[in-house]
């Protein structure tokens, strides 16, 4: 339905032509300000992020698939980065001052104690995106290319494959590949190592 055919007869659509002085603004939140909230108990137990200066909620429950491509993520990565690296499980990172997400899986120099405040950088991010689609296809990837996150992967429990986005530059990923099953994916920062697609989806059930 147009405007034109929902304002009276004696107004018309001109009258609300885009003057560039709209009277509603977004509040840009920065990671400060999203930190002393979450000391403060505001998101109690709600599951938040902070992507591009805008709080999201999760509102999906995961379901079975997405819980399991986590699993089966967080066992591949842990062999394909051994002693001198740590895989982090849906945990913040303080990527900018107004982006802090909370992967599904990041890998990080170090280990657990070597961080007494989340990281700022990762040598990879995978998402396990099904209902999330929007979310982490066009919002984090645009946050993880401009905090130059290298290596970005993409589970998509809709295509059934992970896409691999890679070459980040001024806020987008240059290159993006969908690896299918049977394939596997090398990382940039272990090269030596390969990731088996099929360790990072759910069982394949074949249809009936």
């Amino acid at each position: 339905m147009a405007i034109a055919d929902i304002l009276p007869a004696d107004v018309a659509e001109d009258d609300f032509a885009d003057d560039g002085a709209d009277a509603v603004a977004v509040h840009i939140w920065t990671r400060e300000d999203y930190e002393r909230m979450a000391e403060l108990g505001f998101f109690q137990d709600r599951r938040v992020e902070l992507v591009d200066g805008v709080v999201y909620e999760i509102m999906t429950p995961q379901k079975n698939p997405h819980v399991t491509s986590v699993h089966k993520g967080l066992a591949a990565l842990q062999a394909a980065f051994p002693n001198g690296w740590y895989v982090r499980c849906q945990s913040p990172l303080a990527l900018s001052s107004q982006s802090m997400p909370e992967p599904d899986l990041a890998v990080v120099a170090g280990g657990p104690d070597d961080y007494q405040a989340p990281p700022s950088e990762a040598v990879l991010i995978v998402e396990v995106a099904d209902s999330s689609q929007i979310h982490d296809r066009k919002r984090k990837a645009k946050v993880y290319a401009a905090a130059g996150i290298q290596d970005y992967w993409i589970v998509n429990l809709r295509i059934d494959a992970v896409e691999v986005l890679r070459d980040p530059r001024e806020g987008v990923y240059q290159t993006r590949r969908t690896c299918r099953r049977g394939e596997t994916i090398s990382p940039v920062a272990r090269p030596e190592a390969s990731v088996a697609v099929d360790d990072l989806l759910p069982r394949h059930e074949p249809a009936s």
